[in-house]
C-alpha cells in the first residue's frame, strides 16, 4: 500500500492523530472529492493541491502561495515517481 503524506510526514494530523487535538485535521486529510487521486486516500497523495495543509512547521496558504515549497518535497517527489505518467499533479 502507498503511503499518504499524513503517514509518510507523520505529522499526527489524520482522524485520530496525535496532534488533532493542537492543530485539528489536515483539509489533506478530510478532502474526500480528491479520494483516489494518485492512489491516495482522500488528498493524501496530491496534498500540495489543497491549501491549509501544515508543513514546515507552519499552516501553508493556498496553492500558489505553497507550489515552490511543495515541487522542493521528497513526499512530492515519491508520488511522481511511485505514479508515473498517470500522476496528477
Amino acid at each position: 500500500m502507498k503511503n499518504n503524506c499524513w503517514e509518510f510526514k507523520k505529522c499526527g494530523r489524520e482522524a485520530g492523530g496525535s496532534k488533532t487535538g493542537e492543530f485539528g485535521i489536515c483539509p489533506a486529510a478530510m478532502d474526500i472529492m480528491s479520494n483516489g487521486t494518485n492512489s491516495g486516500r482522500n488528498g493524501g497523495r496530491y496534498c500540495w493541491k489543497i491549501a491549509g495543509t501544515f508543513c514546515g512547521g507552519k499552516v501553508q496558504g493556498s496553492w500558489a502561495s505553497k507550489m515552490t515549497n511543495c515541487t522542493a518535497c521528497e513526499f512530492y517527489q515519491i508520488v511522481k515517481k511511485e505514479e508515473g505518467a498517470a500522476c496528477v499533479v
